[in-house]
């Protein structure tokens, strides 16, 4: 069975330019790629015959001979091409001929974008700042205007690069492709343009302000949101207020995180808040009642009752943090911290003296400590 034009093959016509067959086999590729032919037995042979065609019409020496010679030009190894096309099964020439639309035709099928990443522009970097706020911004949230050293769209060149907001020009190294190819023994092996270093564009005439870049690097205020009931760690993310992309391209986000500073008054623990409290040993022993702050900068009032130890708690409730999502209010726990008199007048030790020698029934915890004291000596006796 004679073999068929390649022009035809590729559904071009003889005159048709190096772009007009890439395009064309493009498009046969596409339509007759075994995957996308599973109930068609003739796919795979008509795939491997556009491949065989493209193979010989991309290549100049190729093409002219074919087209002074027709197929008898690559028959005994005439014209030096050997045999063009090869199949699946053939040299590596397929690996070289499919790399051009294989962006192309696993894009389609993967939802994907054509070509190279060099097409798009480079989106900008996301940023972080670290943030600060007082345990009562916490409690309460607030608007917050921080300054951010960032990079902004340049003004002069709308963001492009070129002198006066002029379009970039396709690189001519890889063809706007952002990457470059080169054939290793069976392996087709990708790069970076060097040219324009992955972008695929280039500006001949930068911009005298930004240089070519896009963009200026400039501080912004910015207006934050801090919700209450915030920890530390909390992460908020403001889309797109990050690094402006290059030449164009989508800016990047920003992120804050929020640290939330030491209260000299209250520790937190979650939504939790605790407070310790200092009693004299006569209001921890006679009990009574004392007043303690809130985080709201009110005040509360909470009993002690009589005969409290160091550590005991009591709780406010709905006095604490609210949960960051809405989820309620967490409660205040005050910790008492019975405080030991000092700097005593001679009135108050000759009081203390007398208490102490009327007051062996009232400590019960020292009753019971040294008792198990002596019977451990006695043990140790024994």
């Amino acid at each position: 069975m004679s073999k068929r034009d390649y022009y035809d093959v590729l559904g071009v016509s003889k005159g048709a330019s190096a772009d007009e067959i890439k395009k064309g086999y493009r498009r046969k590729a596409k339509e007759l790629h075994p995957d996308r032919n599973k109930d068609n037995p003739n796919a795979e042979s008509q795939f491997k015959e556009a491949n065989e065609a493209y193979e010989v019409l991309k290549d100049a020496d190729k093409k002219a001979a074919y087209d002074r010679f027709g197929h008898a030009a690559f028959e005994n190894g005439m014209g030096g091409g050997g045999r063009p096309g090869g199949g699946f099964g053939g040299n590596g020439d397929f690996s070289s001929a499919f790399s051009d639309v294989f962006d192309d035709l696993f894009g389609d099928f993967m939802g994907g974008q054509r070509g190279g990443g060099g097409r798009r522009a480079a989106r900008g970097s996301d940023l972080r700042y670290n943030l600060r706020v007082s345990l009562e911004d916490a409690f309460a949230g607030l608007q917050k205007t921080i300054n951010v050293p960032t990079s902004v769209a340049c003004s002069a060149c709308e963001g492009t690069g070129a002198e006066g907001g002029a379009e970039p020009t396709s690189c001519p190294t890889c063809s706007g492709m952002g990457k470059v190819r080169a054939q290793q023994g069976f392996f087709t092996v990708e790069r970076t343009c060097p040219t324009c270093s992955g972008l695929g564009q280039i500006i001949k005439n930068p911009c005298k302000v930004c240089q070519g870049a896009g963009r200026v690097e400039k501080d912004r205020a910015l207006s934050v949101n801090i919700p209450a009931g915030v920890e530390t760690g909390t992460r908020i993310r403001l889309a797109g207020e990050g690094e402006a992309g290059m030449r164009g391209g989508p800016p990047g986000d920003l992120y804050i995180f929020v640290e939330v500073a030491q209260h000299d008054l209250f520790e937190r623990d979650g939504v939790n808040l605790y407070c310790r409290v200092p009693v004299s040993m006569a209001k921890a022993a006679l009990g009574g009642s004392i007043e303690v702050p809130t985080i709201d900068g009110g005040r509360g009032r909470v009993q002690v009752p009589s005969g409290s130890q160091s550590g005991r708690q009591m709780r406010l409730r709905a006095k604490g943090m609210p949960a960051l999502r809405g989820a309620g209010v967490g409660d205040m726990f005050i910790e008492l911290a019975v405080e030991t008199p000092v700097n005593l007048t001679s009135r108050q030790k000759e009081l203390l003296r007398e208490f102490e020698e009327i007051s062996d029934d009232n400590n019960p915890e020292s009753h019971s400590f040294f008792s198990s004291v002596k019977s451990f000596w006695d043990g140790m006796k024994g």
